[in-house]
């Protein structure tokens, strides 16, 4: 198992932007997808972006198609997030995940390896 440990969240103004970073380590890092999850007060988590790092295929949920950009840096074996005009909406705690991308809106197949989150506060 992978491990994962995020940073970058924070406090930040509606429409303003935000960048948060993942750093992955271990020995047995062998999942094909790397991205993030979100989880708000009182809903359910949800998927909202993969990474291939077999051919470098992205995936978003509808929530944040547009706004958010996954970007990965393979020789510092670090996934990174940029999150764009973020919305009161947007307000959770947002955690790096491992695992296998899904397509058809679904974002993830199957997770391995969490990370323990990090929270992000968007003020309006």
């Amino acid at each position: 198992e992978v491990q994962l440990v995020e940073s970058g969240g924070g406090l930040v103004q509606a429409g303003q932007s935000l960048r948060l970073s993942c750093s992955a380590s271990g020995s047995t890092f062998d999942d094909d997808g790397i991205g993030w999850f979100r989880q708000a007060p009182g809903k359910e988590r949800e998927g909202i972006s993969c990474l291939s790092r077999r051919d470098g295929t992205t995936y978003y949920s509808n929530s944040v198609k547009g706004r958010f950009t996954i970007s990965s840096d393979n020789a510092k074996n670090t996934v990174y997030l940029q999150m764009n005009s973020l919305k009161a909406a947007d307000t959770a705690v947002y955690y790096c995940a491992a695992g296998t991308c899904a397509g058809g809106g679904s974002v993830w197949y199957v997770i391995d390896s969490w990370g323990q989150g990090s929270q992000v506060t968007v003020s309006s």
